[in-house]
């Protein structure tokens, strides 16, 4: 799924701040959010979203 969904930097960084070791679980979970929607593209403002429905702050 990753070849399909590119990732803006400011995502990507915010993706950093995640722990390491659940970094691909959240990675997986955001792009599966996205995917769903249509959305081709993670921005920051996707990544928020995603965050929100998964219920972290």
């Amino acid at each position: 799924m990753s070849d399909a969904i590119q990732w803006t930097s400011e995502a990507e960084a915010r993706l950093k701040e995640i722990p390491f070791f659940v970094r691909p679980a959240a990675r997986k979970k955001i792009e599966k959010f996205a995917g769903e929607r249509g959305i081709t593209e993670i921005t920051v403002e996707v990544y928020e979203q995603a965050k929100q429905k998964f219920g972290e702050k």
